[in-house]
């Protein structure tokens, strides 16, 4: 069987033959691919992690001062990561989105 990846990536217009079975085995290549890549893309997502209060401040776009005041009021709270204060980024992404951190 040649390559059928090869061929998609070749220039031209072309036409071929393949058996039903090839066939097969490069759409089963294609959904594990695709699937392999889509699990790496949502893993990354749900991966939690702590960004520091000067980088909440220049994701939010605001000031250390709102953010002392958000936690004051319950807005965005941070947690203590190893003795320092640190900020859920899944907390962060809500504000972002225009909702409210949990």
């Amino acid at each position: 069987m040649y390559n059928l990846k090869n061929l998609l990536e070749e220039t031209g217009n072309i036409t071929i033959a393949i058996s039903l079975s090839d066939l097969k085995l490069f759409a089963v290549d294609i959904i594990e691919t695709t699937k392999r890549d889509l699990e790496e893309v949502v893993i990354s997502e749900k991966a939690e992690t702590y960004p520091t209060p000067k980088q909440v401040c220049e994701i939010l776009s605001v000031d250390a001062s709102t953010l002392w005041r958000w936690n004051k009021r319950g807005y965005l709270c941070p947690a203590m990561v190893g003795g320092k204060r640190r900020y859920k980024m899944s907390d962060v992404k809500a504000i972002l989105n225009g909702g409210r951190a949990k």
